[in-house]
């Protein structure tokens, strides 16, 4: 089974070259959702909870170096489908149905609504404030409706 460590690299490897909107490695994002989560294979699906939406690497990837089916099915739930129509709202229900996709999600969107990281912040991010505090107020069951959510 790889380590934690070999899905540092898996995720390093995977995201090299890609930046984010302050021009840095886009892998610190992955690598900061993990600094906020103990058990290692929380850690572990958050290091690569991006690796399947934005990189080239795929579930069957995942599977054949040997990551565990738990670890998989949670890289698949937290991995939006956008190609298949899948609406933010949508998936955030899909996540919810994976309780170690949900804890890494709601790293996740912590770490995204950090807006301190941002060089400037403009209305739009404003917006995906909101969507993503709504979500947030949903995976962690202050909500039980799916109402609360925007797309």
């Amino acid at each position: 089974m790889p380590t934690l460590e070999d899905a540092i690299i898996l995720a390093a490897n995977a995201h090299k070259g890609q930046r984010d909107r302050n021009d840095e490695p886009y892998v610190m994002h992955p690598v900061r959702v993990m600094a906020q989560l103990w058990k290692e294979d929380e850690r572990m699906v958050a290091i690569l909870h991006d690796v399947v939406e934005d990189t080239h690497v795929t579930l069957d990837d995942l599977r054949k170096a040997g990551y565990p089916d738990r670890i998989v099915a949670a890289v698949d739930a937290i991995s939006r489908r956008k190609d298949a129509g899948e609406s933010f709202s949508q998936y955030i229900r899909r996540v919810k149905t994976n309780p170690l996709a949900t804890k890494v999600k709601i790293a996740d969107l912590r770490d995204n609504s950090n807006l301190d990281r941002l060089p400037k912040v403009e209305a739009f991010d404003l917006r995906r404030l909101d969507r993503y505090n709504r979500a947030l107020q949903y995976l962690i069951n202050r909500y039980e409706s799916p109402e609360i959510l925007i797309d």
